[in-house]
């Protein structure tokens, strides 16, 4: 290219950034547009469960948050503390009507929902109700379907069935063009002791004759077709007394009335409405006759109250009033406090989303070799509390000499030593990653004199155990370095991996703490709390 072509280039383009910055601001790039993708992960809550009793019916119970996915942050800064996360003053984790799914192994055991939340010994913690699973009803089978029908057809059961409307053909009434077909079933006969109601002649009240309708004159009985009386109507009853319709023009024309259709009783009482405009002819009033009077109102007692501002429209807004207290209390009271022996604890999840079920029990192809593994990780637990005795001093060959006639046998060794509070896992934390073995435990004697071991390791390809993390913890110091305790697996970060999820316990606060195990090596992933209250401590 030569000197020329390039100064040309040059030139063009600077004209180009010329015009480009002349244009408004309104019309710049804005920057890169985001669209909302159906797989972005949405909130899911992590928490544990803590209850002592029976599962599924406890005797106390509460939830404590651990950490919360939130999936519109940066890779580094998803897992947010569930204990802090939007308080308001209670947590986002712990708002009412939220229900969590409690897992064992990545298997769904039950549903907790949330009432309340309140604070112990600084932390919110949630209370509510264990419920079952919703167990759905199986269908029914095509034999089960072909026998409940077959059942009712010949069950005796009367089934009552819906009457024909007037004017079908099956009926048996008359059609549009006149003629009249043939009912389905013959009629029954009708009951002569039966009472029939007929509708009054309408006539007999205008022509003003005051004659009673005869039954043989009565339009109800017969039919417009052939003039014939369907039923004869009963003959009226002398002694019983009959309503009459008032002429309004009596009251204003003072004209004669029409005559009544039968002899009013005297002794009957009469209602009149009084007129008016009639003063001079109303009759007298009755000495006797009690009379309403309003009576005087009193003054409303003066009650201390206070009521809502008029210009504030907030319906939650409290009112305060004298006397007894009747606003809604805590649904669910706290009941379990501390950190009783007898608690046991379960890992819960809440998610918008619904997951497929992934249980992290690994299958052993040789159930002979999770004994074996078991036993080199007790080994190597006591090797790290200091169980293990020292080794024997070797000692000299003795010198050949006549054989005694009693040979002394040879010392045992002793047994090994017990391992309290111990608990053993094997997880299968990703599709195919193999076991990861989780074992804790701790020592005999009083608190300041025990110590606590949490080991993770994998066999590798020949069997042999590669230790990922071996924590020791002593008693008397555990707000230092505190005791690590196993609750469950969980997949924290929703990517179908679980994570280990233990619990850090010192001897006046605790934390939790989840664990990836990736590529050989145990990695803390998340702590709850703002800082670690204790040092951790690998060997």
């Amino acid at each position: 290219m030569s000197l020329r072509t390039r100064i040309l280039l040059l030139k063009r383009a600077s004209l180009a950034a010329v015009l480009l910055s002349a244009l408004p601001l309104s019309a710049q790039y804005p920057g890169q547009v985001t669209k909302t993708s159906h797989d972005a992960p949405e909130l899911r809550s992590i928490a544990v469960l803590e209850w002592t009793g029976e599962a599924g019916h406890p005797n106390t119970s509460r939830l404590v948050p651990v950490a919360v996915l939130d999936g519109s942050r940066i890779q580094g800064d998803q897992l947010q503390d569930g204990g802090l996360y939007l308080a308001r003053p209670q947590p986002l984790a712990l708002s009412g009507e939220i229900e969590y799914e409690l897992q064992q192994n990545g298997k769904p055991v039950g549903l907790f929902d949330l009432k309340n939340a309140g604070q112990e010994q600084g932390s919110w913690v949630g209370y509510g109700a264990w419920k079952p699973l919703a167990v759905a009803k199986p269908k029914p089978s095509m034999a089960e379907v072909a026998r409940s029908l077959r059942d009712d057809e010949d069950s005796d059961k009367p089934i009552l069935h819906r009457k024909h409307p007037a004017g079908e053909g099956s009926s048996g009434t008359s059609n549009n063009s006149g003629t009249t077909s043939a009912p389905s079933a013959p009629a029954p006969a009708p009951d002569s002791d039966r009472p029939t109601l007929h509708k009054r002649d309408s006539s007999s009240d205008t022509t003003g004759s005051g004659s009673t309708p005869s039954s043989g004159s009565s339009s109800s009985g017969t039919n417009s077709g052939t003039g014939a009386a369907s039923t004869p109507a009963p003959a009226p009853d002398s002694d019983r007394p009959t309503l009459h319709k008032k002429d309004s023009s009596s009251d204003t024309s003072g004209g004669t009335t029409s005559t009544p259709t039968s002899t009013p009783n005297p002794n009957r009482p009469t209602l009149h409405k009084r007129d008016s405009n009639d003063t001079g002819s109303a009759p007298s009033a009755d000495p006797d006759r009690p009379a309403l009077k309003k009576g005087k109102t009193k003054p409303p007692e003066d009650i201390g109250h206070v009521d809502s501002l008029p210009d504030v429209t907030d319906p939650d807004r409290p009112k305060l009033k004298r006397g007894k207290f009747s606003g809604n209390g805590l649904d669910v009271l706290p009941t379990l406090m501390g950190l009783p022996p007898d608690m046991q604890q379960a890992v819960a999840v809440s998610d918008a989303k619904s997951h497929p079920e992934h249980s992290w029990t690994f299958t052993w192809a040789n159930p002979d070799d999770e004994a074996k593994m078991k036993c080199a990780l007790e080994d190597m637990a006591r090797d790290a509390l200091g169980l293990k005795p020292p080794p024997a001093p070797p000692t000299l060959a003795p010198r050949k000499t006549t054989p005694r006639k009693s040979a002394r046998p040879a010392p045992q060794p002793p047994p090994p030593a017990p391992l309290l509070d111990e608990q053993f896992r094997v997880f299968e934390l990703a599709y195919g990653s193999g076991a990861t073995l989780v074992l804790t435990a701790r020592t005999d004697g009083p608190l300041n004199q025990q110590k606590f071991v949490a080991l993770i390791a994998q066999p590798d390809f020949y069997g042999n155990l590669i230790v990922l993390l071996k924590y020791v913890a002593g008693g008397a110091h555990l707000d230092d370095t505190p005791r690590m305790r196993l609750v469950d697996a969980v997949d924290a970060l929703a990517d179908n991996r679980g994570e280990l999820l233990f619990e850090l316990r010192g001897a006046t606060q605790r934390q939790f703490a989840l664990y990836r195990i990736l590529r050989g090596q145990a990695e803390k992933l998340f702590t709850t709390g703002r800082a670690e209250f204790g040092t951790e401590t690998r060997q």
